[in-house]
């Protein structure tokens, strides 16, 4: 079963992030990339109608995962497994400090 997130910069709607049987992967939304001012998410995540996969967490959204002991208290309170690195952006991403926001895809902002 596929888990999706929905990416927002600033509270625009950006793309979409999915895990599923071969990985991650990651794409702008359409509307987005043809909005003129539409800004990538992350330096390392330009632009492109291509989708950006890989096998483990793209780095980019690992980096938005705390660490330590905040990570620990996330594992108390939500029982979230530090290895499920899916449920843990879509549970604690919801309002990252800076620019980008995550929020599962059944849910709406």
């Amino acid at each position: 079963m596929s888990k999706i997130g929905k990416v927002f910069l600033h509270d625009e709607f950006a793309g979409k992030i999915i895990e599923d049987e071969n990985g991650f992967s990651f794409y702008y939304d359409s509307d987005y990339l043809n909005n003129e001012n539409a800004k990538p998410i992350s330096l390392t995540m330009p632009l492109t109608e291509k989708t950006y996969k890989s096998n483990t967490m793209l780095p980019f959204f690992d980096g938005l995962i705390p660490e330590g002991w905040l990570l620990d208290i996330v594992n108390e309170n939500w029982k979230i497994d530090s290895k499920d690195r899916m449920s843990l952006l879509l549970q604690v991403c919801r309002d990252c400090i800076g620019a980008v926001s995550i929020v599962p895809h059944e849910e709406s902002k």
